[in-house]
């Protein structure tokens, strides 16, 4: 199985829950778990081309422009994770499945979690960094709907804004960091940067690239002193705090950290940076843990300290500390796993995660108090279990460790750490399970059923395998693992006895401080809570809460509403801007001469400056003033003809005729004259930015035209291949259906989104009270008798079938000669609103049945069926194939796939004009004017 169809798998597993949920949620459960099995399974038939030192990979072009391609690669350190994210994923699944009440949505839980799924797989088998960027951002999107999915607690979401904010602006900033990455190594695929490791060190651009990426992992990570998000995310349903924490999120900064190992580690920055930042998290995460009352709390402050543990250890940038965050990320996940899925039985079953309100549970919960006993044992480095020989390893390349020229310092802080770690392991089952049966639980406590208890009692079962016999059962992973992150052939060798060692001395002194500080807890948390100590939620609120104040002031400031203040500022920034773009910068010389000036197009200049000028003389006249913006659009029309662009000039004149055309029956609904509400300074003021603004674009235009381009411009690329590539002589069509033909589609689909804006905007209007004003409305003017001219009337009829016959034969000129769907629809929307105008809309409407949002519809419809076509010619989106065809009496003739695509554009066109005017229409007959069903009508007594 291709490494892109393990990634799609949890993708396409996303659209299962939903289809299935109707039929129960244990049908959504055995959709998603079958997408994840059946990818773990792909996942796990590479194991042993991966053992033999080779990589799977697919290369899938995507935009090789700028070096963004689905590359996806599985080796050591991908197949790791994979295992990890793909087969606790499968357990979650199943638990979630009995852990979720009947009054939780179970299709859109098990699609966020699919879709988290599926992200997290893509990030560690990516072999492209900016592909891996996407998935990143995915996995924050992703969690922000899983810890807020319970959305009637305020903590929940204020938990998954926190999650977003803080993981969210660590994206940014790694986003700028994998940039300069990329840049600095030529390549955007990851294999390749991992190779550049001397000129990435080398350059100056490597300490802020690595400074941004850390951010972003030590965000992601949880990490000192962005830990305080994740404990916050404990209020999202176990499952999800579970999946989170063992294998997941929080292990994607840890990854990132271990794909980039070997192109950053190794330099004093990295150590000091990595190891100083997961040595303090360490410290301060045990700390904290140890004095939680939350079940889950204690856990995700634990995380948060393990997390800093295997980040130390990836910061001391040796071989053999690899190895052993290799190992500590599988223990992790294993007993991590299994204790949050506990808590979540225990919450389940008392309905209390107060370990204040527990104790006793031992005799009340003996299953899940031996699955606890195990996991607790190995997070405390106990042996036999997984955990202790990977505290061993941690201690023993602490104690070999210098920081700040201290050899002493790093091992004497880590040994602290995991004493306090053993505190807070042994409280779990101390002060949870033992001591005597309350008779004050908020529920009897019992043990579940098999399917709450089967994924926890698995992963505890792996953790005394793992421990018992390390190299049989892991010894393969982490040795490949830890192979794909240095770059070497390590060869460990994992054992419970080593002898007498400092390391072990060091385990053994944590393990009896811990027990001693467990039992002098109680004074402990006293002397804690008589401390002033910060509150991370606390400074994050106020710095939330002061960044957001500064915002709206600013914000304020600039738009308070009015839109001649915000254009005006936004004008003389881009004016400044460019000012300073331009004296700073360097431009070449005048080569190209002026063309000599015609009196005609010196008078079309005057008349142009003339209509400008009057109109913003009389531009509150709103009559006048649509009247002349219609001139000035006639005239920039002649000017296109003028400079040889008929396509321009076609389309120009259509858009002003429909344009002018819908504005005047909405002008009908507003006041005749803009009231006049600004002083002579204000009105001098934006008169000054108005003639600053243009002057300077028009000063920039010529500088422009006197001057050959920065970079060689495109136009001789669209020339000769125009017809060649989309087998069209007309350039400007060919590029608006095939060479840009996304842009165009884009286009038609903002102008269908426009005209329905427009009808919903209308469906509002009329149904609440401004629709009983209108109803009310008395028309301030005369109205004329004569509603439907009868010269009017003929003219349109004649004229319609001619129209018609014209926008088809513009419709099918359109790919050789000036013409095209858009200028089609236009012509053909003049003609029938030509119609509605001189025959009323009433008439009009009985004599066409086809719906307008159809039309639109169909248009959109029409156009992307036509681009996606190209697909299974093996082509990209929108690519045209056209050929010659004979017929008999009929001269050889030309068809493109490309007429399909214009067809779209042609009714997407009509449609939103149509239903633009049959907005409008509404409006009026609501405004009381009377509709004449027949036309040539002449009205007489009340419409006058």
């Amino acid at each position: 199985m291709s490494p892109a169809l393990i990634v799609a798998l949890p993708f396409l597993g996303a659209l299962l829950p939903g289809l299935m949920v109707r039929a129960g949620r244990t049908a959504a459960a055995i959709a998603c778990g079958s997408a994840t099995a059946l990818a773990l399974l792909g996942l796990l038939l590479h194991v042993p081309a991966i053992r033999a030192g080779e990589a799977i990979a697919t290369r899938i072009p995507w935009m090789p422009q700028i070096g963004m391609n689905a590359d996806f690669r599985i080796d050591g350190l991908g197949l790791l994770f994979g295992i990890l994210i793909l087969g606790i994923g499968l357990l979650i699944i199943l638990y979630a499945r009995f852990y979720l009440s009947r009054k939780d949505a179970a299709g859109p839980f098990f699609t966020y979690l699919m879709l988290f799924q599926g992200a997290m797989t893509g990030i560690v088998l990516s072999d492209n960094i900016l592909m891996m960027l996407v998935f990143w951002e995915l996995t924050s999107l992703s969690s922000f709907l899983l810890i807020g999915f319970w959305k009637h607690l305020p903590e929940g979401r204020q938990g998954a804004r926190m999650a977003l904010t803080v993981t969210g602006m660590g994206g940014l900033a790694m986003i700028a960091g994998c940039l300069i990455l990329g840049q600095v190594a030529g390549s955007y695929r990851l294999s390749e940067i991992v190779q550049q490791r001397a000129a990435i060190q080398g350059s100056a651009w490597y300490l802020p690239a690595l400074v941004l990426i850390l951010i972003g992992a030590f965000t992601k990570s949880a990490q000192f002193p962005f830990h305080f998000w994740l404990p916050r995310a404990m209020a999202a349903p176990t499952p999800v705090s579970a999946y989170l924490h063992s294998a997941t999120m929080v292990k994607a900064g840890l990854f990132l950290m271990a794909r980039l190992w070997p192109a950053l580690a190794g330099t004093p920055e990295w150590f000091g940076l990595v190891a100083t930042v997961g040595l303090v998290t360490m410290l301060v995460g045990a700390v904290i843990a140890l004095f939680q009352d939350d079940l889950k709390g204690l856990l995700a402050y634990s995380t948060v300290s393990h997390l800093g543990l295997i980040t130390m250890l990836l910061g001391f940038g040796t071989e053999e500390a690899a190895v052993a965050a290799v190992f500590h990320i599988i223990a992790h996940a294993t007993f991590k796993a299994a204790l949050f899925m506990s808590a979540g039985i225990i919450d389940h079953e008392a309905h209390t995660r107060s370990i204040a309100r527990l104790g006793g549970l031992r005799t009340l919960m003996p299953l899940t108090f031996g699955i606890v006993l195990i996991a607790s044992l190995s997070m405390a480095g106990i042996p036999p279990f997984s955990g202790f020989i990977s505290k061993e390893l941690m201690l023993e390349n602490a104690s070999h460790a210098t920081l700040g020229g201290m050899p002493q310092l790093v091992g004497g802080v880590a040994t602290l750490a995991s004493l306090f770690s053993v505190a807070y392991s042994l409280r779990m089952i101390a002060h949870v399970f033992l001591g005597p049966v309350r008779d004050d639980y908020p529920a009897k406590p019992h043990d579940p059923g098999i399917g709450l208890w089967l994924g926890p009692a698995l992963l505890a079962a792996l953790v005394v395998v793992i421990g018992i016999a390390p190299n049989l059962t892991v010894g393969w992973l982490v040795e490949t693992a830890a192979a794909a992150i240095t770059g070497a052939h390590p060869h460990p060798h994992f054992a419970l006895w080593h002898g007498v060692t400092p390391a072990l001395l060091m385990s053994a002194a944590a393990v009896v401080g811990g027990a001693v500080l467990l039992a002098l807890w109680r004074p402990a948390d006293g002397l804690r809570l008589a401390l002033p100590r910060p509150d991370a939620k606390a400074i994050f609120d106020s710095m939330t809460d002061t960044a957001q104040a500064w915002a709206a002031r600013l914000t304020n400031g600039v738009t308070d509403g009015s839109m001649s203040r915000a254009l005006a500022l936004f004008m003389l920034t881009a004016t400044a801007c460019g000012f300073a773009a331009w004296h700073t910068g360097r431009a070449g010389p005048e080569i190209r001469p002026l063309l000599p000036v015609s009196p005609v197009a010196f008078i079309g200049w005057l008349m142009l400056m003339v209509a400008t000028g009057t109109m913003v003389a009389v531009h509150r006249r709103r009559i006048l003033a649509l009247v002349l913006v219609g001139i000035i659009g006639l005239i920039v029309s002649c000017a296109f003809v003028y400079l040889s662009a008929p396509d321009l000039a076609l389309t120009q004149i259509t858009v002003e005729v429909v344009t002018v055309i819908l504005l005047l029956l909405a002008l009908n609904f507003l006041p005749k004259r803009t009231v006049l509400d600004t002083g002579n300074f204000k009105r001098g003021a934006d008169a000054f930015v108005a003639s600053l603004t243009g002057l300077g674009v028009g000063i920039l235009a010529y500088a422009i035209m006197r001057r050959d381009f920065a970079f060689p411009s495109i136009a001789g690329y669209m020339l000769d291949n125009s017809y060649k590539l989309g087998g069209g002589d007309n350039v400007v069509n060919v590029i608006l259906v095939d060479f840009r033909g996304y842009d165009t589609y884009g286009e038609i689909t903002v102008l269908g989104i426009a005209a329905l804006t427009i009808f919903a905007l209308t469906e509002t209007l009329l149904a609440g009270r401004s629709g009983a004003r209108l109803r009310n409305w008395v028309h301030d003017m005369r109205r004329a008798g004569d509603r439907h001219p009868l010269m009017l009337v003929v003219a349109t009829r004649v004229v319609l079938p001619i129209s018609l016959v014209v926008g088809l034969y513009i419709f099918l000129r359109g790919h050789n000669a000036p013409g095209g769907g858009f200028i089609a629809g236009l012509i053909v929307s003049v003609a029938l609103v030509m119609q509605y105008m001189a025959s009323g809309f009433a008439w009009a409407q009985e004599r066409q049945t086809i719906p307008y949002h159809a039309l639109i519809g169909l248009g959109v419809l029409c156009a992307g069926i036509t681009g996606a076509g190209a697909w299974f010619a093996g082509k990209p989106f929108l690519t045209s194939a056209f050929g010659y065809f004979h017929l008999v009496g009929v001269e050889p003739f030309e068809l493109a796939t490309a007429m399909g695509f214009d067809t779209g554009v042609f009714l997407c066109v009509v449609g939103a004009v149509m239903l633009a005017l049959n907005s409008l229409s509404r409006i009026a007959r609501q405004a009381g004017q009377k509709v004449n069903v027949h036309p040539m009508d002449i009205q007489f007594g009340g419409d006058r």
